[in-house]
């Protein structure tokens, strides 16, 4: 729900949950799983995505050890109504 510019950022607030949950992927692409880390940005439109390094670094140094180390991060737009959420396109993830 963070955007500046046109441009999301996650985490918002810390999330030491998060970061687990970057670690749990990792060690899983490095037994060879496919493992995806997909972010849904739900607001139309949006440039890209990017770790929020201000907010949480630990979050961001997970996040690009992860994709490093063979975890896709994918991120797509959204379009919201009060009656449904449709995912809509791929957005470029900056890390």
């Amino acid at each position: 729900t963070l955007e500046e510019n046109g441009n999301a950022l996650f985490p918002d607030a810390p999330t030491e949950r998060g970061v687990k949950h970057i670690r749990e992927l990792q060690r899983a692409a490095e037994t060879g799983l496919d493992a995806v880390l997909f972010f849904v940005v739900q607001i139309r439109d949006i440039h890209s995505v990017a770790p929020n390094d201000a907010t949480h670094p630990a979050f961001g140094e997970a996040l690009r050890e992860a994709a490093a180390h063979g975890v896709r991060v994918l991120a797509y737009d959204c379009d919201v109504t009060p009656d449904s959420l449709k995912i809509r396109r791929e957005v470029p993830v900056i890390l």
